[in-house]
């Protein structure tokens, strides 16, 4: 089994629009057209068997609107979605709460397209609630390639989240725990910092859109350090190849049993389908 832990798409009407405006945005050419039909089609060609969507809110108007299309997704053909929350939403422990009981199995967080510093109150508020709710919070982590400055979401920022929530979350945790996971090998491009800041901390590493931004020594060298255990694979489709990327991770100089883990055991316990 291959689960791909961090994966983008948008309902058939907007999509058309929002992937040449997000590729213009950030010079990337996506892989697919941004659709579910589309995401599904990649999925095959690859060989994963799962893909967790990831919502942006970048509007707090936005919420039902989402929470509604993740729900419909949900649990069907492989597809795995969470929910999202803008900082600015009112009440969001009561927001947290109803994307727990959409059966959701997570959040995404983007601090960059929410202009919000990643350890502002409001997303400590948040994730508090998350962890309340046992659900699994998803941060974008370091620059976003799209929209370079100011960045919102440094590994300082995030390692000063992690001092200011209530609760220290468990990693690795199963299905039934709630979950911290840092995007983009913990901080796109900021990967020294990561080592010094992030490495070895109670969270996940997803490695979505690192390569080829990244080098393959400091790649496993992060994946040894922070353990195998605690890194989840993603590829960032359609800003990614799903198939291309796969293949990249396959030939890194990792054990069978480290490939294993991040391929799909360690994310089959956060979204309990190990169970």
């Amino acid at each position: 089994m291959i689960i791909d832990f961090h994966t983008h798409i948008f309902p058939d009407a907007l999509a058309p629009k929002t992937i040449p405006y997000l590729a213009d945005l950030s010079g990337v050419a996506p892989s697919m057209d941004g659709t579910l039909n589309g995401l599904k089609a990649s999925m095959a060609d690859a060989g994963i068997d799962h893909s967790v969507v990831l919502p942006v809110v970048t509007k707090s108007h936005q919420f039902d609107s989402i929470q509604k299309f993740a729900a419909q997704i949900n649990g069907r053909d492989g597809i795995i979605s969470f929910g999202g929350i803008h900082p600015d939403c009112e009440d969001p422990e009561e927001k947290v709460a109803y994307i727990a009981s959409l059966g959701l199995r997570g959040i995404k967080l983007h601090p960059d397209y929410q202009s919000v510093n990643a350890d502002d109150p409001r997303f400590v508020r948040i994730v508090n609630a998350a962890l309340k709710n046992r659900l699994v919070v998803l941060y974008h982590a370091g620059i976003d390639i799209g929209l370079p400055s100011p960045n919102y979401s440094t590994p300082q920022m995030l390692r000063n989240l992690l001092e200011s929530i209530d609760q220290t979350p468990k990693a690795p945790a199963d299905g039934s725990e709630g979950a911290l996971v840092f995007a983009h090998t913990g901080g796109f491009r900021l990967w020294d910092d990561v080592e010094d800041m992030l490495v070895g901390q109670p969270v996940y590493f997803d490695i979505s859109f690192s390569t080829p931004y990244i080098s393959d020594s400091q790649l496993v060298k992060i994946i040894r350090r922070h353990g195998a255990d605690k890194i989840l694979f993603g590829t960032d489709c359609p800003w990614s190849s799903q198939k291309a990327y796969l293949e990249h991770f396959c030939s890194l100089p990792l054990t069978e049993e480290e490939k294993e883990a991040i391929l799909w055991k360690n994310a089959a316990k956060l979204l309990g389908l190990d169970k």
